[in-house]
This record gives structure tokens, C-alpha cells and sequence, in this order.
């Protein structure tokens, strides 16, 4: 890991805390964990130093957009159905960046913990679009639904 300064869409320097492989390999299984308990908070919790700990753009996308997505489901078990759809809108931009390998800075990095995850992006990107356009319909609807994350074959 360079340590260098990571850059986010808004073009402002994001935090950077280099954490080594197996910790935030570790962190996104706790978060993943996390978040299939329905413990949306603590993934989050668990997923934000994996993301601060990588300065490389596919993973740092990966890992946000799961942040995002855990935050969506923190407004929904509050009730706040604008703050579900404000963050499946990031979940689903840095996923679906994650899933095209793509990211800000993106270099072609070869093996990245998040790789290793192997989630079906493409199957949760479906599902966020299904419950982005629920919210369309009836944007009230708080319903606590979160997305299956499956694991895609190795």
C-alpha cells in the first residue's frame, strides 16, 4: 500500500489509514456478517475501516457501497424512507462501479481482499434497483428489506 492521497467522486482527498490485507479481508467478513444478522449498524461499523484502509479504487468502491447499502437499512429500521433512498442511490454508484472494476484511480490491481468476497454484484444491484423503484411508487415505504447477499461461484 502507497499511502497516497485517495481522491473521491467530488474530487476532494478522502481519509487513508493503510490497514494490512487480512484486516480488511477480516473486516468486510464481520461486516458481511453483520449485515446478513440484520445488524445494520454494526456492519457499517465493521465495513468503514476496511474502506479507509485501501488505497485501491475497486476495493475502496466495493467496500463503500456496502457501507452505503448498510446505512439504507439503518434509515429503514428509524423509519426514514428518504434516507433509504438517498443511500441505496450511493450503494448502487459504487457498486456497480465495484462490479465493472472501475473506480476512481483504478489501476488493474490483481488480488484485492474485496476480489476474494466474490458477492453476485450484478444480483444485488437488480435487487437495490427493484427496491430504489418500490420507493419511487410510494416513497413512504420504510419497509426493513434488505438485499440477499449471495456469493457468486469461485
Amino acid at each position: 500500500m502507497t499511502g497516497r492521497t485517495v481522491v473521491g467522486r467530488d474530487g476532494r482527498a478522502k481519509a487513508y489509514r493503510p490497514l494490512p490485507a487480512a484486516e480488511r479481508a477480516a473486516a468486510m467478513e464481520a461486516g458481511i456478517a453483520a449485515y446478513e444478522r440484520g445488524d445494520f449498524f454494526e456492519a457499517h461499523e465493521h465495513l468503514e475501516p476496511a474502506w479507509m484502509g485501501s488505497d485501491e479504487p475497486v476495493e475502496r468502491s466495493l467496500h463503500q457501497g456496502l457501507i452505503k447499502l448498510a446505512a439504507a437499512y439503518v434509515h429503514a429500521v428509524r423509519g426514514n424512507a428518504l434516507g433509504i433512498a438517498k443511500n441505496l442511490e450511493g450503494a448502487r454508484m459504487h457498486l456497480a462501479d465495484a462490479a465493472a472494476g472501475e473506480g476512481r484511480g483504478h489501476t488493474g490491481a490483481p488480488d484485492v481482499p474485496a476480489r476474494k468476497v466474490r458477492l453476485d454484484l450484478p444480483s444485488l444491484i437488480a435487487q437495490i434497483d427493484e427496491r430504489r423503484h418500490r420507493l419511487t411508487l410510494d416513497p413512504t415505504d420504510a419497509t426493513i428489506d434488505p438485499p440477499t447477499l449471495t456469493r457468486s461461484p469461485r
